[in-house]
């Protein structure tokens, strides 16, 4: 499977979706970082790092510097919409050319 970022984060949001999720925001970019995906799960802002690799394990690909990027970009969107007291998680979502994997708290914020 060959394509674009936007095209992995469409499959994320449509697998997403179909989990019953509600998205509320993709590509979200703040000084800091930058989300993907940010949606609903149940009461829980989720936000979500799509993560594609032709070969391998994507999963390796979301490292120190990634999860900090994540988290600035995530506090930036919290000041911005003012949902500091709603609870929140980090999801990834992995992309190989066999499947997609979902992954419920992936990583947590320093």
């Amino acid at each position: 499977m060959s394509g674009t970022g936007d095209q992995f984060e469409d499959r994320a949001a449509e697998m997403l979706l179909a989990k019953g999720y509600t998205l509320l925001t993709r590509r979200f970019r703040s000084s800091g970082g930058e989300i993907d995906i940010i949606a609903l799960d149940g009461q829980t802002l989720v936000f979500v790092e799509v993560k594609y690799r032709k070969s391998g394990h994507p999963e390796n690909a979301v490292g120190s510097t990634k999860i900090a990027r994540c988290a600035a970009a995530a506090e930036a969107y919290l000041r911005k919409t003012g949902e500091h007291r709603r609870p929140t998680r980090f999801d990834l979502v992995a992309i190989t050319e066999d499947e997609v994997r979902h992954y419920q708290g992936a990583f947590r914020a320093p």
